[in-house]
């Protein structure tokens, strides 16, 4: 009896050990609005891993999420470019507080700096702190016009590496992620 209860409580050990853990990797990458985030990164051939990244890096997941610098909603776009871009797509009527207007204008915006850059840190980069920063900083730093070693503002080079982890849990971790775009 005694053996059947120390493995008994070991194995309860190791399950709510596993649990726990996972139970806090949930609440440091939560996962919201996949079918919004799956038919945007089929749309724009953007991952959707990055797109969960840049969400989770922006907002949490917060819909209603509204900056300082006035940018709205899950992916942060700022009324000015949430403009531009849904005068590209010819999408009017559009509420950045909606998951599906914002996930869709913000995974557009995501796919030109994409394919501007051909560099997912560029682009990522160019999400955080604008392609203008971004164009300047590769005229001033970098040796081939087309990479950087070094991000030279301290915010956009956190922002760049939280959504690199945060990518790399969601490809790793989450059931919806883990068979990317091909």
């Amino acid at each position: 009896m005694k053996y059947f209860l120390s493995v008994f409580l070991v194995v309860s050990i190791i399950f709510l050990g596993a649990f726990s853990v996972s139970c806090v990797y949930g609440c440091i990458y939560p996962l919201k609005y996949t079918e919004e985030i799956a038919t945007a990164s089929e749309t724009f051939g953007v991952e959707g891993s990055m797109i969960a990244s840049v969400i989770r890096t922006e907002s949490n997941f917060r819909a209603d999420a509204v900056s300082s610098k006035g940018a709205v909603g899950l992916m942060q776009i700022m009324p000015s470019t949430a403009q531009f871009l849904a005068d590209k797509l010819n999408y009017p009527n559009y509420d950045l507080k909606s998951p599906k207007d914002n996930i869709y204008l913000g995974t557009y915006y995501l796919s030109l700096l994409l394919n501007q850059y051909q560099d997912s840190t560029l682009a990522l980069c160019a999400f955080n702190a604008g392609p203008g920063n971004v164009d300047r900083w590769l005229s001033l730093y970098s040796d081939d016009g087309k990479s950087l070693s070094n991000i030279p503002f301290r915010e956009t080079r956190a922002y760049v590496e939280r959504c690199a982890r945060a990518k790399k849990y969601y490809q790793t971790k989450n059931k919806y992620f883990i068979v990317e775009n091909k």
